[in-house]
């Protein structure tokens, strides 16, 4: 038994979800700065929690052609090594993040990782949603 993370790479932050071993709930864990660490604060995170697979999430554009922040999500995912990895399509995921945390009346404002671990968490869903 295992579980499944999911990030929500971006050029600041990386937003962390980690399932359960049923791969039925998709917990919302945390976030880290993303720097030169980042791949080994992931690495770490990931067999804290018995993760086997990583879904990664990846911005198309709406015409579902491939931009500069899909690549640089791709040529992050490149260095993650030792796991299973998987892109998962998150267009639209920040503002339905959004969305859900001021229906949760949580103020964003002041800290932009709650929307990253939210679309995180809506990445990992909607993963765990098609392959259940």
């Amino acid at each position: 038994m295992y579980k499944i993370m999911a990030l929500d790479v971006g050029t600041k932050r990386i937003g962390i979800a980690i399932s359960d071993y049923l791969h039925i709930i998709a917990n919302r864990h945390s976030y880290i700065a993303r720097d030169n660490d980042s791949v080994n604060k992931i690495v770490n995170i990931a067999k804290e929690n018995n993760v086997k697979k990583i879904i990664i999430g990846v911005p198309y554009n709406m015409d579902g052609t491939q931009g500069s922040q899909a690549q640089d999500c791709i040529d992050f995912a490149g260095q993650i090594q030792g796991f299973e990895v998987i892109f998962e399509d998150e267009r639209l995921t920040s503002d339905t993040a959004e969305e859900n945390l001021k229906a949760k009346k949580i103020n964003f404002r002041k800290d932009k990782g709650l929307v990253d671990v939210e679309s995180a968490g809506i990445i990992l869903e909607q993963y765990l949603s098609r392959n259940n």
